[in-house]
Protein backbone atom coordinates (compact mmCIF):
# COMPACT_ATOMS: atom_id res chain seq x y z
CA UNK A 1 0.00 0.00 0.00
CA UNK A 2 2.66 2.30 0.81
CA UNK A 3 4.56 1.74 -2.47
CA UNK A 4 1.24 2.19 -4.32
CA UNK A 5 1.24 5.90 -2.76
CA UNK A 6 4.74 6.67 -2.90
CA UNK A 7 4.11 5.64 -6.93
CA UNK A 8 1.00 8.10 -7.11
CA UNK A 9 2.92 10.65 -5.73
CA UNK A 10 5.57 10.48 -8.29
CA UNK A 11 3.51 10.56 -10.97
CA UNK A 12 1.45 13.25 -9.96
CA UNK A 13 4.67 15.45 -9.42
CA UNK A 14 6.13 14.03 -12.93
CA UNK A 15 2.66 15.63 -14.04
CA UNK A 16 3.02 18.97 -12.31
CA UNK A 17 6.73 18.98 -13.86
CA UNK A 18 5.65 18.61 -17.00
CA UNK A 19 3.18 21.08 -17.20
CA UNK A 20 5.57 23.82 -15.60
CA UNK A 21 7.75 22.97 -18.69
CA UNK A 22 5.23 24.42 -21.07
CA UNK A 23 4.67 27.64 -19.43
CA UNK A 24 5.96 30.82 -20.34
CA UNK A 25 8.60 32.06 -17.40
CA UNK A 26 7.67 33.86 -14.46
CA UNK A 27 9.41 37.46 -13.96
CA UNK A 28 9.09 38.28 -17.42
CA UNK A 29 6.45 41.36 -15.93
CA UNK A 30 4.27 40.87 -19.93
CA UNK A 31 0.87 42.98 -20.25
CA UNK A 32 -1.90 40.46 -20.52
CA UNK A 33 -2.66 40.04 -23.85
CA UNK A 34 1.46 39.56 -24.78
CA UNK A 35 1.53 37.03 -22.22
CA UNK A 36 -1.80 35.59 -23.88
CA UNK A 37 0.05 35.84 -27.19
CA UNK A 38 2.80 33.67 -25.60
CA UNK A 39 -0.11 31.51 -24.11
CA UNK A 40 -0.90 30.50 -27.64
CA UNK A 41 2.51 29.78 -28.89
CA UNK A 42 2.63 27.24 -25.56
CA UNK A 43 -0.24 25.59 -27.25
CA UNK A 44 1.28 25.26 -30.70
CA UNK A 45 4.14 23.35 -28.77
CA UNK A 46 2.13 21.16 -26.65
CA UNK A 47 0.18 20.53 -30.23
CA UNK A 48 3.20 19.42 -32.52
CA UNK A 49 4.17 17.69 -29.17
CA UNK A 50 1.28 15.66 -28.45
CA UNK A 51 1.50 14.10 -32.58
CA UNK A 52 5.33 13.79 -32.93
CA UNK A 53 6.41 10.16 -32.79
CA UNK A 54 9.33 10.84 -30.55
CA UNK A 55 10.51 13.60 -27.95
CA UNK A 56 10.63 17.08 -28.35
CA UNK A 57 12.43 19.38 -26.39
CA UNK A 58 11.56 23.24 -27.08
CA UNK A 59 13.07 27.06 -25.61
CA UNK A 60 12.55 30.34 -26.83
CA UNK A 61 13.73 33.47 -25.69
CA UNK A 62 12.15 36.64 -26.05
CA UNK A 63 15.07 38.91 -25.96
CA UNK A 64 13.42 42.21 -25.35
CA UNK A 65 11.46 40.88 -22.13
CA UNK A 66 13.09 37.62 -20.96
CA UNK A 67 9.90 35.82 -21.39
CA UNK A 68 10.27 32.00 -22.27
CA UNK A 69 7.85 29.06 -23.72
CA UNK A 70 9.75 25.55 -22.67
CA UNK A 71 9.10 22.28 -23.04
CA UNK A 72 11.77 20.05 -21.56
CA UNK A 73 14.42 22.66 -21.67
CA UNK A 74 16.76 21.23 -19.18
CA UNK A 75 16.96 17.98 -20.72
CA UNK A 76 19.58 16.38 -22.64
CA UNK A 77 19.24 15.72 -26.19
CA UNK A 78 21.88 14.86 -29.02
CA UNK A 79 22.70 18.15 -31.13
CA UNK A 80 24.36 16.65 -34.09
CA UNK A 81 25.83 19.43 -35.76
CA UNK A 82 24.05 22.00 -34.07
CA UNK A 83 27.46 21.29 -31.60
CA UNK A 84 29.62 22.87 -34.19
CA UNK A 85 28.35 26.22 -33.21
CA UNK A 86 30.68 25.84 -29.75
CA UNK A 87 33.49 25.01 -31.87
CA UNK A 88 33.21 27.99 -34.35
CA UNK A 89 33.13 30.50 -30.80
CA UNK A 90 36.28 28.83 -29.29
CA UNK A 91 37.93 29.33 -33.00
CA UNK A 92 37.30 33.14 -32.67
CA UNK A 93 37.80 33.57 -28.73
CA UNK A 94 41.36 31.98 -29.43
CA UNK A 95 41.67 34.12 -32.63
CA UNK A 96 40.58 37.42 -30.30
CA UNK A 97 43.44 36.64 -27.99
CA UNK A 98 46.44 35.86 -30.86
CA UNK A 99 46.49 32.44 -30.33
CA UNK A 100 44.64 31.60 -34.18
CA UNK A 101 45.38 33.76 -37.00
CA UNK A 102 42.24 33.13 -38.97
CA UNK A 103 44.01 34.20 -42.23
CA UNK A 104 46.41 31.60 -42.48
CA UNK A 105 46.12 28.85 -44.56
CA UNK A 106 46.14 25.10 -43.72
CA UNK A 107 45.81 21.83 -45.62
CA UNK A 108 43.21 19.49 -44.92
CA UNK A 109 44.54 16.06 -44.08
CA UNK A 110 42.94 12.66 -46.31
CA UNK A 111 41.67 10.55 -46.38
CA UNK A 112 38.27 12.83 -44.99
CA UNK A 113 35.34 11.72 -42.87
CA UNK A 114 32.27 12.11 -45.20
CA UNK A 115 28.79 12.46 -43.96
CA UNK A 116 28.34 15.71 -45.09
CA UNK A 117 30.04 18.86 -46.75
CA UNK A 118 32.55 18.99 -49.99
CA UNK A 119 35.94 18.55 -48.75
CA UNK A 120 35.34 14.59 -48.58
CA UNK A 121 35.01 15.52 -52.92
CA UNK A 122 38.08 17.86 -53.71
CA UNK A 123 41.68 16.74 -54.20
CA UNK A 124 44.62 16.08 -51.50
CA UNK A 125 46.20 19.38 -52.65
CA UNK A 126 43.09 21.96 -51.54
CA UNK A 127 44.53 24.67 -49.34
CA UNK A 128 42.09 26.61 -47.17
CA UNK A 129 42.08 29.06 -44.29
CA UNK A 130 41.06 28.56 -40.77
CA UNK A 131 38.17 31.34 -41.70
CA UNK A 132 37.50 29.08 -44.72
CA UNK A 133 37.01 25.52 -42.95
CA UNK A 134 34.83 28.07 -40.58
CA UNK A 135 32.02 29.00 -43.05
CA UNK A 136 32.29 24.98 -44.81
CA UNK A 137 31.50 23.80 -41.31
CA UNK A 138 28.78 26.30 -40.77
CA UNK A 139 27.49 26.79 -44.04
CA UNK A 140 27.65 23.30 -45.79
CA UNK A 141 27.95 21.69 -42.13
CA UNK A 142 31.53 19.76 -43.50
CA UNK A 143 32.38 17.22 -41.33
CA UNK A 144 35.86 16.90 -41.78
CA UNK A 145 36.65 20.95 -41.97
CA UNK A 146 35.37 20.32 -38.64
CA UNK A 147 37.84 17.80 -37.24
CA UNK A 148 40.80 20.11 -38.93
CA UNK A 149 39.18 22.65 -36.68
CA UNK A 150 38.30 20.77 -33.19
CA UNK A 151 41.72 19.38 -33.37
CA UNK A 152 43.26 22.85 -33.83
CA UNK A 153 41.81 24.73 -30.90
CA UNK A 154 41.19 21.57 -28.79
CA UNK A 155 38.25 19.29 -27.77
CA UNK A 156 38.68 20.28 -24.19
CA UNK A 157 39.22 23.54 -24.95
CA UNK A 158 35.92 24.02 -26.27
CA UNK A 159 34.75 21.97 -23.35
CA UNK A 160 36.09 24.83 -21.15
CA UNK A 161 34.99 27.50 -22.55
CA UNK A 162 31.31 25.92 -22.60
CA UNK A 163 31.86 25.42 -18.66
CA UNK A 164 32.94 28.97 -18.61
CA UNK A 165 29.82 30.19 -19.99
CA UNK A 166 28.11 28.44 -17.53
CA UNK A 167 26.95 25.63 -19.77
CA UNK A 168 27.71 22.19 -18.49
CA UNK A 169 25.41 20.51 -20.15
CA UNK A 170 26.43 21.20 -23.58
CA UNK A 171 29.27 18.75 -24.26
CA UNK A 172 31.66 17.87 -27.56
CA UNK A 173 32.65 14.35 -27.02
CA UNK A 174 33.42 13.25 -29.91
CA UNK A 175 34.79 14.20 -33.21
CA UNK A 176 32.48 14.24 -36.24
CA UNK A 177 31.18 10.61 -37.87
CA UNK A 178 33.59 9.03 -35.01
CA UNK A 179 30.95 5.68 -35.03
CA UNK A 180 33.34 4.38 -32.54
CA UNK A 181 32.62 7.04 -30.07
CA UNK A 182 29.03 7.35 -30.27
CA UNK A 183 28.86 3.53 -30.13
CA UNK A 184 30.73 4.14 -26.67
CA UNK A 185 27.74 6.77 -25.59
CA UNK A 186 30.35 9.16 -26.33
CA UNK A 187 27.36 11.54 -27.74
CA UNK A 188 27.32 15.47 -28.64
CA UNK A 189 25.03 16.57 -26.13
CA UNK A 190 23.35 19.56 -24.89
CA UNK A 191 19.96 20.91 -23.74
CA UNK A 192 17.44 23.24 -25.31
CA UNK A 193 17.83 25.94 -22.56
CA UNK A 194 21.93 25.71 -23.06
CA UNK A 195 21.56 25.78 -26.99
CA UNK A 196 19.82 28.73 -27.22
CA UNK A 197 21.78 30.41 -24.92
CA UNK A 198 24.81 29.43 -26.89
CA UNK A 199 23.16 31.02 -30.36
CA UNK A 200 22.82 34.54 -27.98
CA UNK A 201 26.22 34.35 -27.24
CA UNK A 202 27.67 33.84 -30.88
CA UNK A 203 24.84 36.42 -31.82
CA UNK A 204 25.90 39.19 -29.61
CA UNK A 205 29.76 38.07 -30.21
CA UNK A 206 30.08 37.67 -26.46
CA UNK A 207 33.72 38.16 -25.14
CA UNK A 208 34.98 39.57 -28.32
CA UNK A 209 36.45 42.45 -29.91
CA UNK A 210 33.78 44.35 -31.85
CA UNK A 211 35.68 43.67 -34.85
CA UNK A 212 35.45 39.64 -34.04
CA UNK A 213 32.52 39.26 -32.94
CA UNK A 214 30.89 41.09 -36.52
CA UNK A 215 33.10 38.35 -37.98
CA UNK A 216 32.05 35.56 -36.16
CA UNK A 217 28.09 36.86 -36.81
CA UNK A 218 29.34 37.07 -40.82
CA UNK A 219 30.05 33.71 -40.62
CA UNK A 220 27.57 32.27 -38.31
CA UNK A 221 25.21 33.82 -40.48
CA UNK A 222 25.99 31.90 -43.71
CA UNK A 223 22.88 29.84 -44.51
CA UNK A 224 22.68 26.13 -44.41
CA UNK A 225 20.58 24.48 -46.88
CA UNK A 226 19.51 22.02 -44.97
CA UNK A 227 18.17 24.26 -42.13
CA UNK A 228 14.00 23.81 -41.45
CA UNK A 229 14.09 26.21 -39.27
CA UNK A 230 14.43 28.82 -42.22
CA UNK A 231 12.12 26.75 -44.05
CA UNK A 232 9.33 28.57 -41.41
CA UNK A 233 11.19 32.00 -41.66
CA UNK A 234 10.28 34.59 -44.62
CA UNK A 235 12.55 35.40 -47.01
CA UNK A 236 15.36 38.13 -46.02
CA UNK A 237 14.64 37.95 -42.23
CA UNK A 238 18.24 37.89 -40.35
CA UNK A 239 18.80 34.64 -38.49
CA UNK A 240 21.56 32.74 -37.16
CA UNK A 241 21.06 28.96 -37.70
CA UNK A 242 22.27 25.82 -36.93
CA UNK A 243 20.50 22.42 -38.21
CA UNK A 244 21.79 18.75 -36.88
CA UNK A 245 20.55 15.47 -37.92
CA UNK A 246 21.58 12.03 -36.82
CA UNK A 247 19.34 8.90 -37.04
CA UNK A 248 16.30 9.40 -35.09
CA UNK A 249 17.56 12.89 -34.44
CA UNK A 250 16.61 16.21 -35.89
CA UNK A 251 17.25 19.72 -34.08
CA UNK A 252 18.28 23.15 -34.95
CA UNK A 253 19.50 26.00 -33.01
CA UNK A 254 18.75 29.76 -34.04
CA UNK A 255 19.32 33.59 -32.91
CA UNK A 256 16.35 35.61 -35.54
CA UNK A 257 16.64 39.35 -35.77
CA UNK A 258 12.98 40.24 -35.89
CA UNK A 259 13.74 44.26 -35.42
CA UNK A 260 12.55 45.42 -31.55
CA UNK A 261 11.76 41.68 -30.81
CA UNK A 262 14.74 39.29 -31.64
CA UNK A 263 14.74 36.08 -30.01
CA UNK A 264 16.84 32.89 -29.45
CA UNK A 265 15.17 29.51 -29.93
CA UNK A 266 16.29 25.53 -29.57
CA UNK A 267 13.97 23.00 -31.05
CA UNK A 268 15.59 19.05 -30.08
CA UNK A 269 13.70 16.04 -31.47
CA UNK A 270 14.85 12.35 -30.63
CA UNK A 271 13.37 8.98 -30.29
CA UNK A 272 11.96 10.06 -33.76
CA UNK A 273 10.11 6.92 -35.72
CA UNK A 274 10.15 9.07 -38.86
CA UNK A 275 12.67 11.35 -39.63
CA UNK A 276 10.49 13.63 -42.00
CA UNK A 277 8.54 14.05 -38.52
CA UNK A 278 11.06 16.08 -37.16
CA UNK A 279 12.15 18.13 -40.19
CA UNK A 280 8.31 19.55 -40.27
CA UNK A 281 7.89 19.87 -36.41
CA UNK A 282 11.08 21.96 -36.86
CA UNK A 283 9.52 24.50 -39.96
CA UNK A 284 6.24 24.66 -38.07
CA UNK A 285 7.54 25.69 -35.02
CA UNK A 286 9.90 28.07 -36.46
CA UNK A 287 7.31 29.58 -38.41
CA UNK A 288 4.70 29.87 -35.29
CA UNK A 289 7.81 31.69 -33.35
CA UNK A 290 8.21 33.79 -35.96
CA UNK A 291 4.88 35.20 -36.36
CA UNK A 292 4.01 35.62 -32.48
CA UNK A 293 7.26 37.73 -32.47
CA UNK A 294 6.50 39.80 -35.73
CA UNK A 295 3.16 40.10 -34.44
CA UNK A 296 4.76 41.59 -31.04
CA UNK A 297 7.39 43.55 -32.56
CA UNK A 298 5.34 45.52 -35.12
CA UNK A 299 2.00 46.00 -32.63
CA UNK A 300 1.55 48.83 -30.12
CA UNK A 301 0.38 47.92 -26.63
CA UNK A 302 -2.77 47.49 -27.50
CA UNK A 303 -2.60 44.87 -30.58
CA UNK A 304 -3.42 47.47 -32.84
CA UNK A 305 -0.86 46.93 -36.07
CA UNK A 306 -0.10 50.23 -37.75
CA UNK A 307 1.01 49.74 -41.54
CA UNK A 308 -0.31 51.81 -45.01
CA UNK A 309 -2.92 49.09 -45.44
CA UNK A 310 -5.94 51.02 -44.75
CA UNK A 311 -8.42 47.97 -42.82
CA UNK A 312 -10.17 50.40 -40.37
CA UNK A 313 -11.71 53.72 -40.07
Amino acid sequence: MEAAVTRSRHLALSVVLTLLAVLPARGADLPAKQAELLAKLRARVQAVDARLDGVLGVFVRDLTTGATVELRPDEVFPTASSIKLAVLYELYRQADGGRIDLAEVTRPPVPRVSGGGILQELGDRVSLTWRDLAVLMIGWSDNEATNVLVRRVGLDAVNRRLDALSLPGTRLRRQMMDLEAARRGDENVSTPRELARLAEVVATGEGLSPARAADLVAVASVPDEGSHFRRGLPQGVKALTKPGALEGVRCEVAWVGVPARPYSAAIMTTYLRREADGEAALAELSAAMYDTFDRLARSSEYGRTVSDRVTAK
